[in-house]
C-alpha cells in the first residue's frame, strides 16, 4: 500500500496517496465515501487503480470530514473542497493534472476545471452530478424533501452495506464485498459525520461552471446505473463545450465493479490516444478449481432443502478460507469454484488443504486442481491456458485429492509441503506432457 501523506489546506489536514509513476497525472475525486487505506483491501478496486497507474500517476485523497482527513465540525462548501484539491496537487508536486470524477466529485471537478484551467489538462466525468437537488431544467434528481428522506434512510442504515444494491447490484450477494463496503462506510465516518458531509452539499450547484470548462472532457455513464440517473451525464455533456458522451452497458454504478475494463479502456484512449486491450493484461497467478464429488447423488439422497443447506455451508466455508489465505473468488459454476492467488503458491496449497478437510467434515468430498502460470485478466474474470490446465487437473483428481501441476509443485520445493508423484499425463487441449503431483494431507 502506498504511503499516506497529509496536505495542509488552510489548516485542515487532507490525507492523500500518490500511486504509480506514469507520464500523466490523474486526480481522482471519488465523491462522498473514501478511506485511502481501506480501498486496497478490495481486489477489484485495487486492480482498477493498478490499471489506471499503468498509464498515469494517480493522486487520491480523502475528502475533508471523511476517512483519514480532518473532521469537518464547522461545515464546508464547494470552494473549500476545491482548495483542498489544489492543496493535494501542490503537496503531490502536480502542476497540471487530468481529473477523474464520480458522483459528487463532479461538482468539485467542474469548478476546479472551470476556475483553475492552468491546473487541469483534461476532465473525465463518470456517473457524476453537478447538483444534488432538483431545480428548473434539472428536475430528474431528488427534491429537497426527497433528498432529506434519502439522507435520513442512508444514515439510519450506515455501516451495514444496506445500500449496496444501488451502488453495485451485481455484487450485492457477495458477502466478502458487502463486508468490505460496510467497513468502508464505518471507516469513512460515523453516521453523524456522514450526515454533516451529505448535508453540506445538499444545495450545492456547479451547473454554471460547465460552459466555462475549456479542456477536453469525456463523460461516461453505464446505461443501467441504479444509483446515478443517466440524465446527469447527458446534461453535463450538453453543457460542456465539445464534451463527448459515451454510454456503456451495465447496471453497476461503482466504476470498478461489473465491466471495469470498458471504463478503463475509454479513459486510457481519451487521455493517451491508445488502448491496451483487456486481453493484454496478464499476471502470474495460481489457479484453483474445486468441485464437489457426486453432487447429483448427494442432492437426490438428502433432498432439495437439506442439500441447499449443505451447499450454503460449503460455499460459506470455502469463501472464508479464501479470505483467510488471501485468495480471490473469480466465479462459481454450479457447485464448482474458480479462485486465484497471487504471489507464491504456498497460500493456495494451504487453502486447498484446509478446504478438503472442512468439506470432508461436512460429509462431502471435493476434487481440487491447481496450476501456476500466466493468466489473462479480463475484468473480474481470468482466462488463458493456465485456467484450462487447472480445470483439467480438477477433473483428473480423486475424491478428497488436491492435484497440482509440476509447475506449482516445483515452485514450493523446500516450503514444507509433501507431494506424491502421479506420473505424466497428456491434458486435453494442452500441448505436451505434464507431470502431476498429489498434495499430501
Amino acid at each position: 500500500m502506498p504511503q499516506t501523506r497529509y496536505a495542509n489546506s488552510d489548516g485542515v489536514s487532507i490525507a492523500y496517496q500518490v500511486v504509480g509513476d506514469g507520464p500523466i497525472d490523474v486526480l481522482a475525486l471519488f465523491g462522498w465515501i473514501t478511506q485511502v487505506e481501506h480501498v486496497w483491501a478490495e481486489p477489484s478496486l485495487r486492480r482498477f487503480i493498478e490499471r489506471l497507474t499503468s498509464f498515469s500517476r494517480l493522486i487520491v485523497f480523502d475528502r475533508r470530514g471523511t476517512g483519514l482527513s480532518d473532521p469537518a465540525s464547522d461545515g464546508f462548501d464547494l470552494d473549500d473542497e476545491v482548495r483542498d484539491a489544489i492543496a493535494v496537487l501542490d503537496a503531490a508536486g502536480s502542476e497540471r493534472t487530468a481529473v477523474f470524477t464520480y458522483t459528487g466529485g463532479g461538482m468539485v471537478g467542474a469548478r476546479l476545471a472551470a476556475r483553475h484551467p492552468e491546473r487541469v489538462g483534461a476532465v473525465v466525468m463518470y456517473a457524476s452530478v453537478v447538483r444534488s437537488t432538483a431545480a428548473p431544467g434539472y428536475e430528474w434528481t431528488h427534491t429537497i424533501e426527497e433528498r432529506k428522506a434519502f439522507v435520513d434512510e442512508l444514515v439510519s442504515e450506515w455501516g451495514n452495506a444496506s445500500n449496496l444494491d444501488l451502488f453495485a447490484p451485481s455484487r450485492a450477494g457477495d458477502e466478502r464485498f458487502r463486508d468490505w463496503w460496510a467497513r468502508l462506510q464505518r471507516l469513512a465516518g460515523s453516521p453523524g459525520t456522514m450526515r454533516r458531509v451529505l448535508e453540506a452539499n445538499s444545495d450545492t450547484d456547479a451547473r454554471e461552471e460547465l460552459p466555462a470548462i475549456a479542456v477536453p472532457t469525456l463523460v461516461l455513464h453505464r446505461e443501467g446505473d441504479q444509483f446515478v440517473d443517466l440524465r446527469h451525464s447527458q446534461y453535463i455533456a450538453q453543457q460542456v463545450p465539445g464534451a463527448r458522451l459515451l454510454t456503456l452497458p451495465g447496471i453497476d454504478s461503482l466504476p470498478w465493479v461489473g465491466e471495469p475494463d470498458a471504463v478503463l479502456e475509454a479513459i486510457q484512449e481519451f487521455l493517451t490516444g491508445e488502448r491496451s486491450g483487456a486481453a493484454a493484461q496478464r499476471a502470474l497467478l495460481t489457479v484453483m478449481f474445486t468441485d464437489i464429488v457426486d453432487a447429483t447423488d448427494h442432492a437426490r439422497t438428502l433432498g432439495d432443502a437439506r442439500w441447499r443447506d449443505l451447499l450454503a455451508h460449503h460455499d460459506t466455508m470455502l469463501r472464508d478460507e479464501l479470505a483467510r489465505f488471501e485468495g480471490r473468488e473469480v466465479k462459481t459454476i454450479g457447485d464448482s469454484f474458480l479462485a486465484v492467488f497471487s504471489g507464491s503458491p504456498s497460500r493456495a496449497l494451504r487453502c486447498a488443504r484446509e478446504i478438503t478437510k472442512a468439506t470432508h467434515e461436512l460429509g462431502v468430498e471435493i476434487r481440487v486442481g491447481m496450476h501456476t502460470g500466466e493468466c489473462e485478466l479480463m475484468g473480474e474474470d481470468v482466462g488463458g491456458m493456465a485456467v484450462h490446465i487447472a480445470s483439467r487437473l480438477q477433473a483428473l483428481a480423486a475424491p478428497g485429492e488436491v492435484l497440482v501441476s509440476g509447475t506449482t509443485c516445483g515452485t514450493v520445493v523446500g516450503a514444507g509441503f509433501e507431494f506424491a508423484s502421479k506420473g505424466t499425463y497428456e491434458l486435453r487441449g494442452v500441448p505436451g506432457e505434464w507431470p502431476l503431483f498429489s498434495l499430501a494431507n
